[in-house]
């Protein structure tokens, strides 16, 4: 972690979840993100392999009008969907 963020939990809030994330999680192996706005791709990826003990393949981010949004894809060997009834998406 980066000095200005001391817990995983203050660079990932909560997951985003929307019809099209879910059809992402589906087919894509892809979990949507709200993140803390100055967090960086690599701040968020190690946040997140931390919180749900996984390995992170690639991280997209957009800023909205809903906070910035991170678009995790997760390695072949986890699956998203695992991840996701495990955090209470479902």
């Amino acid at each position: 972690m980066a000095k200005e963020f001391d817990s995983p939990h203050k660079v990932v809030h909560y997951p985003y979840v929307t019809e099209k994330t879910m059809v992402k999680m589906e087919e894509e192996n892809k979990l949507e993100f709200i993140v803390d706005r100055r967090a960086n791709k690599g701040q968020i990826s190690d946040a997140v392999e931390e919180l749900f003990d996984v390995k992170v393949d690639k991280v997209n981010t957009r800023i909205d009008k809903k906070g910035k949004k991170a678009t995790v894809k997760f390695t072949s060997e986890y699956s998203a969907e695992e991840i996701g009834m495990r955090i209470g998406v479902f």
